[in-house]
């Protein structure tokens, strides 16, 4: 027999999910970005001449996955590669004046919402989301999912 809280337990993580569709939605209708692509043109725009390495490391990606995120916003001429002066091996990715439009005229991203909210929470309530969401992650079989730290359905690197 399926207990209330349990049930309780299932609405909120609806919400969650759904939440996290719509704002998907919303973000992609205002921008033509998903989640990811908004995330890392704005960590370019915000340090022009990044390294894909660089970005990386600052947003937990894999580098496979940046790759192919900085493929589409290059296709999109909203970034660019550049070989750096002094290491030609290295690329160098910059915001274009329209991926820099891109990033000022987004909408803030429910990720974002959720950092300032969560850093707002005193750090005993911040832990204890944390372990009750890891154990979650557990109970769902989900525990050994590599994920990034980014509220979105689907894969990150989606066109």
């Amino acid at each position: 027999m399926e207990s209330e809280i349990a049930n309780a337990t299932l609405r909120a993580l609806r919400r969650i999910l759904r939440a996290t569709e719509t704002g998907s939605r919303k973000l992609g209708a205002a921008t033509g970005l998903t989640p990811s692509q908004l995330l890392v043109l704005r960590d370019v725009a915000g340090a022009q001449g990044a390294t894909p390495g660089q970005v990386a490391q600052r947003l937990q990606f894999s580098h496979a996955t940046i790759t192919a995120i900085v493929d589409r916003l290059v296709a999109m001429e909203l970034v660019t590669r550049t070989r750096s002066e002094r290491d030609k091996r290295q690329m160098l990715l910059t915001a274009t004046d329209a991926g820099q439009r891109r990033v000022a005229e987004a909408p803030d991203m429910l990720q974002q919402i959720f950092a300032d909210r969560f850093a707002a929470l005193p750090a005993w309530e911040q832990a204890m989301i944390l372990a009750a969401t890891e154990r979650l992650a557990i109970v769902l079989g989900a525990a050994d999912i590599d994920a990034a730290p980014l509220l979105d359905t689907g894969a990150i690197d989606r066109a």
